[in-house]
């Protein structure tokens, strides 16, 4: 892994399920256009996953498939810096010394958490202190730049504050980070016009078998205007993925079928699966190349481990002396 001196970006995924596409588009997809510009570390978020996913089969797999993804989506381990967050333990030792400062009701101001909460999420004190923990991961291995969605944006601003008041009580130890929203990044709509979340049930899976991509690009939710019908592009959710997935001079045909007439919306969903397979099929490749060869994968994730290991060390040898103990 080459060493630079270019800022060091942080970022990772929970490995809550499978991945969709609008986790791709909406993240991991930036994480491949900054390991060029950055010192980028991408990690396995299993700890903010324990939430949500409280079945050891269902974890183990999803981590092994996460980082699977991770690599198949062209992150490089030369550039980047790959590892599990369970194999940093300073992670929840920072945790707690940050929860020993911040207060109950400013934790309480996380929209994340009041939003899960309304969705019938049992408000458990994992899911409270996710920022908390979050601001570990982002300062243990002094990331200077944190890659979200504007959703997002209230953690980095937390990690920041905290970082404040541990400096101000103990000393300068943390540097602040700032976050790093890609403004062309769009909100990818789901099978019916929400939001791509799992947890409304609406995604197209990244890596699915043919059948079940088919499955849901044919599902897409539309208006019951006829083929023949002109339609405007910018309403239409089939069109907001051709925008993503498919290529121009196609595009542009698609967009003037919708809008002079004559393109129905099953032969538009038809265009999207096949254009959405090709697009899939190098990643593909990458990733059961992967697959095959779990020794590589173990080798990467010694090398992240490793490396991410000697800067906790380091950080915390530092915070330990800082605070007395």
């Amino acid at each position: 892994m080459k060493e630079n001196n270019k800022k060091i970006a942080l970022s990772g995924i929970q490995p809550t399920g499978t991945p969709h596409i609008g986790n791709y588009f909406g993240a991991m997809k930036q994480f491949v256009e900054m390991q060029d510009e950055f010192n980028l570390h991408v990690f396995v978020a299993e700890y903010h996953a324990m939430t949500t996913v409280q079945d050891k089969k269902t974890l183990k797999e999803n981590i092994h498939n996460l980082i699977l993804d991770y690599l198949a989506i062209g992150l490089d381990p030369e550039k980047v810096t790959l590892y599990r967050q369970s194999d940093i333990p300073e992670l929840t030792e920072l945790t707690w010394m940050f929860n020993c400062l911040v207060t109950v009701p400013w934790l309480e101001r996380a929209h994340a958490f009041k939003d899960k909460s309304e969705r019938g999420i049992e408000a458990t004190v994992g899911l409270f202190n996710y920022p908390v923990l979050m601001a570990a991961d982002i300062l243990l291995p002094n990331s200077q730049i944190v890659p979200v969605g504007k959703d997002q944006i209230q953690h980095v601003e937390m990690a920041r504050e905290i970082a404040r008041k541990f400096n101000n009580t103990y000393g300068n130890t943390f540097s602040e980070p700032e976050e790093h929203v890609v403004e062309s990044t769009q909100t990818v709509p789901g099978t019916d016009g929400q939001k791509m979340s799992k947890s409304y049930g609406n995604t197209i899976p990244l890596f699915g078998t043919d059948a079940e991509i088919k499955k849901a690009i044919m599902g897409i939710v539309t208006d019951s205007k006829l083929p023949e019908e002109p339609k405007n592009p910018d309403e239409c959710n089939v069109f907001a993925l051709h925008r993503l997935i498919t290529p121009e001079p196609e595009l542009s045909e698609i967009k003037k079928g919708y809008e002079d007439g004559g393109l129905g919306y099953g032969d538009s969903k038809k265009m999207l699966l096949k254009n959405y397979l090709a697009f899939i099929t190098p990643m593909r490749a990458k990733r059961k190349y992967y697959e095959d060869n779990p020794g590589i994968v173990r080798q990467i994730l010694d090398e992240g481990r490793t490396k991410i290991q000697a800067i906790g060390r380091e950080k915390m040898k530092e915070v330990r002396e800082k605070v007395g103990l």
